[in-house]
């Protein structure tokens, strides 16, 4: 049987998942966990050649899973975390390693864009449609102009993750438009490279990969570096879209009122649009997800990572058993509140220095009670970033949930009683490697648009708000907003 592949390279993980065209049954599956370096306090790096090994791992055991079987892969398609930099020369061989989206070593260079140099840094969002942030590479760049010169003058390309398994894969430098727009310099409604992101960054077109349609396909060339992938030239490489974008598709949230929320290690919060959206004051992102859609929301840095501050260093003790005392819990932690801001903030603050605290903290409060305020305080930012959304996408009617908090049922009815609407799970959830290869059936010709294909996506269960519950949550909100602009 032939069959797609969607290879997902996440911040801990390279995953990678096999269907056949009708996305019937999972033919394959295989993961592989990726490290990340912090060399001096703030910066986050990840080394590619570990993130090779690491695909090089997946892939070999997809095939051999695949080849086990008898079934044949024809495509494969990629989903990658966004807004990594990473410098390599002429033959696609890393000079550094790579600086991922958590890093804050650029927190100088966007802060100067959002106050003395306030008007460049709207021009900038307007063109490209992502706020500044030391996540964005224009401002990592702007950070290697001042302080690594010598890197970037020695440099034939900067890019991303994605365009280094690219390279080592196809021998071409092609960076998609979804990954694109994620770097802030990019001219979104040219589809090229900005001159006056350039011209911040210090750096020229020519060291930039080939701006290419999500849909760009490739033939894997056969050398000693694939070798132990187990791919041959009988493989077409569809280039993807981000994981964000990818994961919007893959959750079959592409029609209006079904918002998309993750939370992996990170989250997000995003919806899909027809038309390119811009926020008057550059707090939302809109990424191009292929030539009709786009998707448009807010990341926050505080997702899962609190949950793991919380079970290793607070509380010291098992998740699940944590998840349960916490269950036990009357909403809204009896008053107790948490500012989930341990990394800085992305959405809806862009404040790399914001921190994290409990607000209003009791005699009475326990473990469980510090448990709970944590998972409620990552879900009401998420909520704030869902107020500024729907003004201008209109109201959230269903939300589709993915990422590892999912696997939660206390965490996503939580989800549901907050919000107030149905909290769909897909049967996968897999939702960034299942968007690649919708992706994939869209490239093909397979299905005629994007809503063709998320009519595909299968689905498992849906929890519904409980009403009592969500008037509850809905005072509490209001108690976390005060409480958010009293401390920030």
């Amino acid at each position: 049987m032939n069959c797609f592949v969607g290879v997902d390279v996440g911040t801990t993980n390279v995953k990678a998942l096999a269907l056949p065209a009708d996305l019937s049954q999972v033919l394959a599956h295989a993961s592989a966990p990726v490290e990340t370096l912090h060399p001096k306090p703030g910066f986050a790096e990840q080394d590619p050649d570990q993130i090779w090994s690491a695909f090089v791992q997946v892939m070999a055991e997809v095939n051999r899973e695949l080849a086990g079987a008898g079934h044949t892969m024809t495509h494969l398609a990629f989903s990658t975390a966004m807004h990594s930099l990473l410098a390599m020369d002429a033959q696609g061989e890393p000079l550094s390693h790579a600086i991922i989206w958590s890093d804050n070593r650029a927190e100088q260079q966007a802060s100067d864009l959002r106050t003395t140099q306030a008007e460049l840094g709207r021009q900038l969002y307007q063109q490209t449609g992502i706020p500044m942030h030391p996540m964005v590479p224009l401002c990592k760049l702007a950070w290697l102009r001042e302080h690594e010169p010598r890197l970037l003058r020695r440099t034939a390309c900067f890019g991303a993750i994605k365009e280094f398994l690219w390279h080592k894969l196809t021998g071409e430098f092609a960076i998609d438009y979804s990954i694109a727009t994620a770097t802030g310099l990019f001219d979104a409604a040219n589809r090229q490279w900005s001159e006056l992101a350039l011209t911040h960054a210090g750096i020229r077109a020519d060291q930039l990969s080939t701006p290419v349609p999500t849909t760009h396909q490739h033939p894997v060339r056969e050398s000693g570096q694939t070798a132990g992938t187990g791919l041959t030239s009988a493989v077409t490489l569809v280039i993807g879209a981000s994981d964000g974008c990818l994961a919007n598709l893959g959750a079959g949230a592409i029609k209006r009122g079904t918002t998309t929320l993750t939370i992996g290690t990170s989250g997000a919060i995003r919806q899909t649009v027809r038309k390119p959206l811009r926020d008057e004051q550059g707090r939302l992102f809109c990424y191009i997800l292929d030539d009709d859609y786009y998707v448009v929301g807010g990341p926050t840095n505080n997702g899962g990572n609190v949950l793991e501050w919380v079970t290793e260093k607070l509380a010291q003790a098992e998740t699940d058993v944590l998840l349960a005392e916490a269950d036990a819990i009357a909403p809204g932690s009896d008053g107790l509140l948490f500012l989930p801001y341990l990394q800085g903030e992305r959405a809806p603050l862009w404040d790399a220095h914001a921190r994290g605290a409990y607000l209003h903290v009791d005699w009475q409060h326990t473990r469980a009670h510090f448990v709970r305020a944590a998972l409620e305080g990552v879900l009401f930012n998420l909520m704030l970033i869902n107020e500024l959304l729907m003004k201008h996408t209109g109201p959230t009617r269903v939300i589709h949930a993915n990422g590892g908090f999912a696997q939660s049922r206390f965490w996503v009815q939580m989800l549901a009683d907050m919000s107030g609407v149905p909290v769909r799970l897909n049967a996968s959830n897999e939702s960034g490697s299942m968007g690649g290869i919708l992706l994939t059936m869209k490239a093909l010709g397979l299905v005629a648009t994007l809503d063709e294909a998320a009519k595909l996506v299968e689905f498992g269960d849906t929890y519904e708000p409980d009403p009592k519950r969500h008037r509850l949550y809905q005072q509490v909100f209001k108690r976390w907003q005060l409480g958010l602009s009293q401390n920030t």
